[in-house]
């Protein structure tokens, strides 16, 4: 459940133009979990560029798989800079949810790349991002489900990764292709009812709330072209994210705003030619 949530400082590496995109930028028809998929999966984590901790909280989930699935390829309207933003403050997200009271999840930044996060349902996560570029984000959690589903605790890991692919097209906007690949280690105890009775349940589901996720990411850039005052009062109410976070926020609001200002000049100049 909570390990199918896409999870991640605006940094070094703001996007200022177009990276080859990384997936077909056409929404594929559904998910995926056969083995082929899940070896290729495997086989494309950059392992070699996560440090020795990350690499054995990688491996400790990767070393017994209970669950594989490959979320359907969404692509959206957003700038990349304020998707970047997003993806690495799921926090922001989900305190907006809390705002707009469409979402019971809680989620709360405990230091630079980690977050906790809880539903009322009795389930409970740790999320930590321990690999981050323009394309890649991987997202390394453990915690547990204590609740109606199953008749006892389980715990287990979880191993996201998170692909991007940007495509500017020729009036000036971005499209940006999101795919991501889920793992799950779950205690031997609670492997089968798992992998039997509950996966099937909450996967058509992980895979809706992934494909709406990523278009309430677009939608946030878009208002903020539109409405930048919106999305900066938005952001003076969000009391649990840092404050730090909240002022990103609105500056990022700010030059996306900007940004379609000038594409939008453009595109008017080059018409009047």
């Amino acid at each position: 459940m909570l390990l199918f949530l896409q999870g991640a400082s605006l940094g070094k590496d703001r996007v200022a133009s177009a990276a080859s995109p990384l997936i077909p930028r056409s929404n594929s028809n559904g998910a995926e979990t056969g083995m082929q998929t899940r070896r290729e999966a495997i086989r494309a984590i950059p392992l070699d560029k996560l440090s020795e901790e990350a690499r054995a909280k990688a491996d400790s989930v990767l070393s017994s798989i209970s669950v594989f699935r490959r979320l359907p390829v969404k692509v959206i309207d957003c700038d990349p800079d304020m998707y970047l933003f997003l993806v690495r403050h799921p926090d922001v997200v989900v305190n907006i949810w809390e705002l707009l009271d469409i979402s019971k999840l809680r989620m709360r930044q405990t230091d630079d790349g980690k977050f906790t996060l809880t539903e009322p349902d009795g389930a409970s996560v740790s999320l930590e991002f321990i690999y981050q570029s323009h394309d890649i984000h991987i997202i390394y959690g453990e915690g547990f489900y204590r609740g109606p589903l199953l008749a006892r605790q389980v715990n287990g890991r979880g191993l996201m990764v998170l692909r991007s692919g940007y495509v500017r097209e020729t009036n000036g906007r971005y499209y940006i292709a999101n795919r991501l690949d889920c793992f799950i280690n779950v205690e031997p105890i609670g492997a089968e009812l798992l992998t039997k009775t509950v996966s099937p349940l909450v996967g058509k589901t992980a895979d809706n709330n992934f494909l709406q996720s990523a278009v309430f990411l677009g939608s946030i850039s878009r208002t903020a072209e539109v409405n930048c005052d919106g999305i900066k009062a938005l952001a003076l109410k969000l009391e649990n994210v840092h404050p730090q976070t909240r002022l990103q926020l609105a500056m990022l609001a700010e030059e996306v705003k900007e940004k379609s200002s000038s594409v939008a000049s453009r595109d008017g100049a080059a018409q009047r030619r």
